[in-house]
């Protein structure tokens, strides 16, 4: 077994009784019991997102404060700078942005750091880069600024007023912006807090439907006729693309952004989805795997312009070519990550095989290691090793880095019981950056692994996998099946339907399949219905004989104009 193994318990009455009341299967019931839905309004609420049901956008922190100094630069024609970040979120706020101001009658123009030159966020090599090149009077930092408190105060000693749009964790002081807009700020158990797991994209639009909503209140005629639903697609994009949690607010942007990605006439997606070879369905598989990382891979080697001049092509001769550079330098970009993945794990595999006691926390770092794939390479440590893992790159005297962190250890935080030896650091629970001189990597990676054996136990390093329910063959029909993709987009905070199967066997030989036979096709039965099964990415790894217990996703697979039943195997046992 890869995972461990923990179903959650059935709720029988309960399931029944809102299978009832709603007209939905006891599974479904079951299944949306397991997300923390119990009551019949809240069920009705997710499995129907619509837009009317978004609250109202000035109920955010600072959002009329924001909305009140962009109206201030209007109407005396200000210079606005929209500061962004070089990841699809940054790109997608930066671009939604830009062109709903530009369209609306502010002077606008956009600025995004170099990752190798200036780093991450708002930092005092970037803003100065940035004044050099653009004058401003107002700068918004998309999607970076909850900690850069000396960069805001060093931009108003020269009178640059600073609102921050972000969804990061906040510094101690907060830095001193004009309006600080982010979700953390709100209260908890207040109105405000239905807004807490939006990504920057997120605030964006919201930010982008407060602008529209004051305009009108205001009578200004080109309001009017302004649409932020036309923003959805990169929505949808920028929200995936950032991993947050797809529940809530989330949920809703994500359901119409996918619809309008499906049937987007931007330039610059139209030609990304025809480099990716997407035809067909949008979903998050496509969003997540296909168009995300050709956008970041631009950021990830050098600039994200490249990626936001995609984003805001005026027409498919400009937007083709832009995109198949994108695709190419997304291609370099696998390269690259697959060196550095193979060579972190070989260094890896030696430590942990002398200190596999003492190493909780993977920490690795060496100056050939490009720093803009640190961060991928860390998530396929973690895949690995299930500990959290940063991975540091670059040259010269401070090296930066990526990490990527577990349930149970709170990343960001352990990193502020760092600070002392770190240059910079931020980011989140589960995913955060670094800078740090070289020669304090050891301690970094002592402090680390002490904060986590008096934060972690030791089955926490292996990864758990919740399952919803026990099911049999026969309960995978195809109307069941079809019912259960209601509960899509699943992702973060929403996770695809795993349900355990007990006691199967095959009902033919499995068949490797693949270019190099990595994946396996299963035919599998009870001795009654006979189900076909899919196992990815298995390579030369172990293969269920006899009889077995599965763990499957049930999924709607379509070849031929032929929608079936087919069931992707995430774990297996003996039975």
């Amino acid at each position: 077994m890869k995972y461990r193994w923990s179903i959650f318990p059935a709720q029988p009455a309960l399931a029944s009784f809102l299978a009832r009341e709603l007209g939905i299967s006891q599974l479904l019931a079951q299944c949306l019991l397991n997300r923390g839905l119990s009551e019949p309004g809240p069920i009705q609420f997710f499995l129907e997102p619509r837009l009317k049901n978004l609250a109202d956008p000035f109920l955010l922190p600072g959002m009329a404060t924001a909305v009140d100094r962009l109206f201030a630069a209007r109407a005396r024609s200000d210079p606005i700078i929209l500061f962004g970040d070089y990841d699809v979120d940054g790109v997608t706020s930066t671009a939604l942005l830009y062109e709903l101001l530009g369209s609306l009658g502010w002077k606008v123009e956009c600025y995004l750091p170099h990752r190798l030159d200036e780093g991450y966020g708002l930092t005092q090599a970037g803003v100065e880069n940035c004044l050099a090149r653009h004058a401003c009077a107002l700068l918004v930092a998309v999607d970076c600024g909850s900690t850069a408190v000396s960069s805001v105060d060093w931009l108003r000693e020269r009178q640059v007023d600073v609102i921050v749009l972000d969804h990061h964790q906040i510094s101690t002081p907060a830095p001193a912006a004009v309006a600080l807009v982010n979700p953390q700020v709100a209260d908890p158990t207040g109105p405000g807090s239905c807004f807490r797991e939006l990504c920057s994209v997120g605030l964006a639009f919201k930010l982008a439907h407060a602008l529209v909503k004051r305009g009108r209140q205001l009578g200004l005629p080109e309001f009017a006729g302004t649409d932020v639903r036309e923003y959805l697609d990169l929505v949808a994009l920028g929200t995936i693309a950032d991993l947050v949690p797809l529940v809530g607010e989330n949920r809703i942007l994500v359901a119409a952004g996918l619809e309008r990605l499906r049937v987007t006439k931007r330039p610059g997606l139209v030609a990304l989805k025809k480099a990716a070879s997407i035809n067909g369905r949008v979903g998050g598989y496509e969003v997540g795997f296909q168009l995300a990382p050709r956008l970041n891979a631009a950021g990830r080697l050098e600039t994200a312009e490249e990626a936001l001049s995609l984003l805001l092509a005026p027409n498919l001769s400009s937007a083709e070519p832009t995109a198949l550079r994108l695709d190419a330098r997304n291609r370099e970009r696998q390269k690259i990550e697959k060196r550095i993945v193979e060579e972190v794990l070989t260094v890896v595999r030696n430590r942990l095989e002398r200190e596999r006691e003492r190493d909780w926390v993977i920490v690795e770092g060496n100056p050939d290691w490009h720093i803009g794939v640190v961060g991928i390479v860390a998530s396929r440590v973690l895949q690995e090793y299930h500990r959290p893992t940063l991975v540091l790159g670059g040259d010269g005297g401070e090296w930066r880095g990526s990490g990527r962190s577990i349930d149970g250890f709170d990343l960001a935080a352990a990193l502020r019981q760092c600070a002392d030896l770190l240059v910079r650091h931020g980011g989140h629970a589960m995913a955060a950056g670094v800078s740090i001189h070289p020669d304090k990597v050891d301690a970094f990676r002592a402090r680390l692994n002490e904060l986590a054996r008096r934060t972690l136990r030791p089955e926490q390093l292996q990864p758990a996998l919740q399952i919803d329910a026990t099911a049999t063959l026969s309960d995978l029909t195809l109307d069941h099946v079809r019912e259960l993709s209601r509960l899509e987009q699943t992702g973060m905070g929403n996770p695809s339907v795993r349900l355990a199967l007990c006691g199967v066997s095959h009902g033919r030989p499995l068949q490797r399949v693949g270019v190099d036979r990595k994946h396996a096709k299963l035919w599998i039965t009870d001795g009654r219905t006979t189900r076909e099964a899919v196992m990815w990415g298995v390579g030369d790894g172990a293969l269920p004989v006899g009889r077995f217990d599965l763990v499957v996703e049930p999924r709607l697979n379509e070849y031929n104009d032929t929608i079936s039943v087919q069931l992707k195997v995430v774990d297996w046992a003996p039975a």
